[in-house]
């Protein structure tokens, strides 16, 4: 995350004090410290993200029951099924938990195959500009990787092969809305949104305080461009 720190802090300096243009960000060290930077806040999140806890006890990223279950919630609890939905939301939580980590690697070949245009339309671009390329180049290739951690976390609950049963019904009939229709996908893409969700609030947090404490890493990245 430093990196990426000194990276945004350069830009910063070099707009205000040598008037350089973003074409000069083209050159190899800075396209390095940025995919450096990058691969550590992706470590980061998914580091926190795959923790005892790490979305269930997260309620920005907590994976709640589909939206169609919830509205029968109140009646389960009613006719003392509390014990299996709270089972299901556990399941769904830790399915998450254990896929997470599989991120890791996709999210770090991403930014190996980063363009020199890439990581400058990184730096000049919006506060999720890096989520934003991630999302891209990572999202189909994650859930394929997803997708079979939870289905094998999942498969033993008695009331997610229930659901399942009845949202694809459902669904057919337009109840139940279509990405809702499977349990093991409605949480593979619940489990992809708080990957992203991490990473915006970690590149956010960055370009709102781009100086910080980087000095030394800004002389040690980009010492040849500053002087």
């Amino acid at each position: 995350m430093r990196y990426l720190v000194a990276v945004l802090g350069f830009v910063l300096f070099a707009t205000h004090a040598n008037a350089l243009s973003v074409n000069d960000l083209s050159n190899a060290e800075a396209s390095s410290g940025l995919k450096v930077a990058l691969i550590q806040a992706a470590g980061k999140a998914v580091g926190q993200l795959s923790a005892v806890d790490g979305f269930l006890g997260n309620k920005e990223v907590k994976i709640p029951l589909p939206e169609s279950m919830q509205k029968a919630e109140k009646v389960m609890r009613m006719f003392g099924m509390g014990k299996q939905a709270d089972e299901l939301v556990l399941k769904m939580n830790r399915a998450a938990e254990a896929a997470v980590p599989e991120a890791k690697a996709l999210l770090v070949d991403s930014v190996k195959k980063m363009s020199v245009a890439d990581a400058k339309a990184i730096l000049v671009g919006g506060d999720d500009a890096a989520t934003q390329y991630f999302k891209k180049t990572t999202s189909a290739p994650m859930a394929e990787k997803f997708l079979p951690i939870v289905k094998k976390v999942t498969e033993n609950v008695q009331l997610a092969q229930q659901y399942n049963k009845f949202a694809e019904m459902g669904s057919k009939f337009g109840v139940v809305k279509k990405e809702q229709a499977n349990l093991e996908q409605y949480v593979t893409q619940k489990t992809l949104d708080g990957v992203y969700l991490m990473m915006a609030k970690e590149e956010a947090a960055i370009r709102k305080d781009p100086v910080g404490q980087a000095s030394n890493i800004l002389k040690k990245v980009f010492g040849t461009l500053i002087n």
